[in-house]
């Protein structure tokens, strides 16, 4: 193994490479700012701030930065700085944090409070209050804005940052702004970055992506626009890259030659968990499908791209999207169920159904589980049926992908085994545990004719002894560094929206099923194994 240590932030990358060759260094996080809009937020607590503690703790963070966080709330620098020390509670890797390192994170941590996000005269504070911190942690004037907002901020909160100079696209209106820049050899400056963190949801359907997408544009250009999917930053995720696209065993099978069938499955355990108000208005289609469900689907069914870089891999993951084929509404039931979750038993605990949740309508409408079949139509995929599902108040949380291989073509030890071969399986487990297994046939010692299924796992925790990093670490430390690889890109969201639009709409207007139609604990409605039974197959069980 070979270890670099980088000079700017102290980082190691370890290689295993063998004796002679260089390790492969990351782009190195740029010193920098990060502004965090509803910093007294449920996601920048439960999140972020750990996400941070924990790059601080591995050295990853570059050595100059600092956190503004941006409220409504009247609060000091000092009664923000608690308001971290408590989210580290139970969420800090170390049983306790030294005094040292608390202080030296501590002091990194700003507040600003800003009553109206509409009124230009709070941004021109804000501008100022950034310049200042820009000049009393060295950080150049690079930013990182951070929308940790309810979506409906979103729009007013970018306009305003455009009208206060603040996206780094046209001249600052204070003149000695300048003097953050950091000066290249010869005495000439380096612009500052200037980037925007946006989580999801990215609209509601396509006109409102596309209007989002349209108002973002006019205020940050697209390569300043980073779109957080938190499954891309999951380790299982990225290694799908690693797995098709770096081992000969597989990728000569990855076609509709070999593979007969694709399941991906999104498992919650959890119902809405208060979030009445936002999933009332979503559903499972918006709230899984539209974003981390067909993010999966393009990993697994891209082509290789020409190079290890941020749009050559986004560019493939469009293609795929383009082609999908279109969803049959004239044949609705044969290619996409909906549920909606009733009252039933979790961990031997009874729950009730969705319609009874606090803030939930009494007759809503609203599916909380929805499974599709769709066919991507190009020479890989033709004919290969990719099979998704999510839900809530299912019997198990579990994230995979799951590769069902042909059947032999001629069944040698049919006289000997009843029923035929099962057949081979490779599993991308995303959550709760990282890894993969492939199930094959093998004889059993003993008897001569004596086969059953055999599986290898590998198992990220049990293989490198250490634990996977969460994914807000490894998307902010990305952004940091400038590297585009891990969002979503304005076009792919679009497309998205496009290709699940008829169904939404289709759902919209037409009655839905007898709600509640599966039971909490359960593995979703009938209708969805129906759906996968009918082709002649059955979902795998997590």
């Amino acid at each position: 193994m070979q270890q670099k240590e980088s000079k700017k932030t102290g980082q190691t990358f370890i290689s295993p490479v063998s004796s002679g060759q260089e390790a492969y260094q990351e782009p190195a996080p740029e010193s920098s700012g990060l502004v965090i809009f509803g910093a007294t937020g449920d996601l920048t607590q439960r999140k972020l701030i750990p996400a941070l503690f924990h790059l601080f703790q591995g050295w990853l963070l570059p050595d100059r930065w600092y956190v503004l966080g941006v409220g409504r709330k009247d609060m000091s620098d000092e009664q923000f700085r608690e308001t971290v020390r408590k989210s580290l509670d139970g969420a800090s890797r170390m049983d306790t944090i030294p005094p040292a390192v608390w202080e030296t994170f501590r002091k990194n941590f700003h507040y600003a409070a800003l009553k109206d996000f509409e009124a230009p005269d709070e941004y021109d504070k804000l501008e100022k209050q950034l310049f200042a911190l820009d000049q009393s942690h060295k950080t150049g004037g690079n930013r990182i804005f951070y929308l940790a907002t309810p979506p409906g901020l979103y729009s007013k909160i970018v306009r305003q940052l455009g009208i206060a100079g603040l996206s780094g696209r046209r001249k600052r209106r204070r003149e000695d702004q300048g003097k953050a820049g950091v000066k290249k050899k010869g005495g000439l400056k380096k612009k500052s970055s200037v980037r925007l963190i946006v989580e999801k949801p990215f609209g509601t359907d396509v006109e409102t992506s596309r209007a989002l997408n349209k108002e973002m544009r006019e205020v940050f250009g697209e390569e300043q626009l980073y779109r957080i999917d938190h499954y891309l930053g999951k380790e299982a995720v990225q290694n799908m890259l690693f797995l098709r696209f770096a081992n000969a065993i597989f990728e000569p099978i990855w076609n509709r030659g070999y593979i007969d069938h694709v399941q991906i499955t999104a498992a919650e355990t959890l119902g809405i968990e208060n979030r009445a108000g936002y999933y009332e208005e979503a559903g499972a289609l918006r709230d899984m499908f539209q974003n981390h469900l067909m993010q999966l689907l393009c990993l697994v069914a891209m082509e290789a791209p020409t190079g290890f870089e941020a749009d050559r891999i986004r560019d493939e993951k469009i293609k795929v999207l383009r082609s999908v084929r279109p969803i049959n509404l004239d044949q609705i039931d044969q290619c996409a169920i909906r549920g909606q979750y009733g009252a039933g038993l979790m961990d031997g605990k009874s729950v009730s159904d969705y319609r009874k949740e606090p803030g939930v309508a009494p007759n809503s409408k609203t599916e909380t589980f929805a499974a599709l079949k769709l066919y991507i139509d190009n020479w890989r995929w033709q004919g290969v049926p990719f099979y998704l599902r999510s839900g809530k108040r299912l019997a198990k949380k579990s994230t995979e992908i799951v590769i069902v291989f042909k059947a032999v073509p001629h069944m040698l030890f049919s006289p000997m085994i009843s029923g035929g071969l099962e057949s081979n399986t490779l599993v991308l487990s995303v959550q709760p545990h990282e890894g993969i297994s492939l199930t094959f046939q093998a004889k059993y010692p003993g008897p001569k004719f004596s086969v059953g299924r055999v599986t290898m796992d590998f198992n990220y925790h049990g293989a490198f002894q250490s634990a996977s990093p969460d994914a807000y670490e490894r998307l902010l430390i990305d952004c940091m560094a400038g590297d585009q690889m891990l969002f979503s890109r304005g076009d792919w969201i679009e497309a998205s929206w496009q290709l699940l639009m008829p169904l939404l709409d289709h759902w919209l207007k037409t009655p839905a099923p007898c709600f509640p139609n599966y039971p909490s604990g359960s593995f979703g409605p009938k209708e969805a194994d129906e759906l996968i039974k009918r082709d002649g197959r059955a979902w795998r069980t997590p």
